[in-house]
Order: structure tokens, then C-alpha cells, then sequence
């Protein structure tokens, strides 16, 4: 079968997403080579039954794959774009899951016909759960871009900006959030041992409300506050618990100062 993806980076987002597309059916394993350089995350990949290589000279010379995933860390971005130059004279699309890495960065390195996706996925992609937002350069065709969106709907859901300035404040948002809310369970099992419940008791009820919490407002058609609201009875417990919380807006502004120091930090990474 013709080679439709070539994957570059099998490490842990590349590999939950790599896992989501063959077990959706979306591709085939005979479709997709991977390109790592690490034995041990590259032998995952053949595992499933894809071609791979430990560098990106083994991708057989006739191949003009429909896509190229760049899934590395943003400090090696240059030197492993380089290596698929090849590819950009159009009629591949490069997409990118890197933190704070431009289109224009793709665009310095592979020509000005290169078509360029950036995605900002999150962990939960690995498990069909995640939230991916894609930016699209000018040059990405209507096809291409369904092609994009089918795929990465394996992992959850899939949203789409036009301005590329706003992928810092994804990132700051859905990019770091799961650490935020992963936080937060540790941070109410704390709270719950401290009100006297065993430790496994405690993480339990912490991670099983996020959890429940979270799926209630996915799949309700209420607005979280009115969700919140029908939880709240007047002067009750949890009202009582609110008062803390919402006091002068306390999460409110925890959470926008943390939010906009991950959105400045993408920043400073994208220069």
C-alpha cells in the first residue's frame, strides 16, 4: 500500500495518537512508516504493524506521503524538518503538535509551497478523550484539512482557529490543562485526608467527582454555572465551600494568572 503518513517522533503523544488512527480504522498499519530514532519507541511502532526507521533517509525515494506529523519536542523542531525538506513542494501537508513553534518556522525550512497544520493536542489522547485545535497556513487544501480533522478525531475532539496568535492561550489552556486539573485531584485528596478519610478513600472521591463532575457538564446541555447552581442549595455545605472558592473571584483569578503565564511562556518558546 502507498505510504499516506510518515510519522516523525514515536514518543508518548505520537505514539497515543499513531495508536488512535489504526485502531479507529482511519489508516491502515501498512500506510503509515515512523521515523525514530530511539529503538525502544521505534519497535512499538513496527509492533503495530507499520514500517519504521531510525532515520528519515530509509523512507523509500518514490513515497509522496499525503501527510507528515512532526511529533517532537520543540528544541529539536529545526533539525528533524530539515530531514523531510524533500516533501515540501506542496503536495505533502505538514502538520505539527509542537509547543510554541510557528507556521513560519516550518515555512523558513521547507519552502513557501508547503502546506503547514499546527496542533496543539493534550494527554487525554491518548485514551480518545483529548482536545486538539488546528491553525491552518493558506496553502492547506479543503481536503487536506478534512483528512486532518478525520484523523485526529480518533483522539477526541477537534477544534479549528483562524489566527495564529491565539494558539498560545490554547496551548495555556488545553495544552497544560490536564496538569492543572491532575492538580486538582491531588490537591482535594489532601483536603479530604485532612477532613479525617483514609488516604485511598480520599483519592477515590477526589478523582471519581473530577471525574463525574466533568462528564455531567460534557454531556448535559447546562451551562456549568447553571450546573453548579443545582448542586448549590442556599446556605448548605456547599454553598459554604463556594464562599471560599468565590470569594472576590479567588479560582477565577488563580486560574487567569496561571493561564496567562503558560500563554507568555509559549511565547518566549516560539522565539
Amino acid at each position: 500500500m502507498t505510504i499516506r503518513l510518515v510519522l516523525a517522533g514515536c514518543g508518548n503523544m505520537g505514539y497515543a495518537m499513531l495508536s488512535g488512527w489504526l485502531k479507529s480504522g482511519k489508516l491502515a498499519p501498512s500506510a503509515v512508516f515512523v521515523v525514530e530514532p530511539n529503538a525502544e519507541l521505534r519497535d512499538r511502532a513496527v509492533a503495530l504493524g507499520c514500517g519504521a526507521a531510525a532515520d528519515a533517509g530509509a523512507i523509500p525515494a518514490d513515497a509522496v506521503p499525503d501527510l507528515v506529523v512532526i511529533a517532537v519536542k520543540p528544541q529539536v523542531i529545526r533539525d528533524v524538518t530539515a530531514a523531510y525538506k524533500r516533501f515540501g513542494d506542496g503536495r505533502t501537508t505538514f502538520v505539527s503538535i509542537a509547543a510554541g513553534t510557528p507556521s513560519a518556522t516550518f515555512e523558513g525550512i521547507l519552502g513557501n509551497r508547503a502546506p503547514v497544520v499546527r496542533c496543539m493536542p493534550n494527554t487525554p489522547a491518548a485514551i480518545g478523550k483529548g482536545m486538539m485545535v488546528v491553525f491552518s497556513n493558506p496553502l492547506v487544501s479543503a481536503d487536506a484539512k478534512r483528512f486532518v480533522a478525520d484523523l485526529l478525531s480518533a483522539s477526541g475532539e477537534v477544534a479549528t482557529i483562524d489566527d495564529e496568535g491565539l494558539m498560545d492561550a490554547v496551548t495555556a489552556v488545553s495544552g497544560s490543562g490536564p496538569a492543572y486539573i491532575f492538580h486538582f485531584i491531588e490537591a482535594l485528596t489532601v483536603a479530604a485526608e485532612k477532613a479525617g478519610l483514609p488516604a485511598a478513600t480520599a483519592r477515590l472521591l477526589a478523582m471519581q467527582t473530577v471525574y463525574g463532575a466533568a462528564s455531567l457538564a460534557a454531556e448535559s446541555r447546562e451551562d456549568p454555572a447553571v450546573l453548579r447552581k443545582q448542586v448549590t442549595s442556599p446556605n448548605g455545605t456547599t454553598a459554604a465551600a463556594l464562599g471560599v472558592l468565590m470569594d472576590e473571584d479567588r479560582l477565577t483569578n488563580l486560574l487567569t494568572e496561571a493561564v496567562d503565564a503558560a500563554r507568555l511562556r509559549s511565547i518566549e518558546l516560539g522565539k
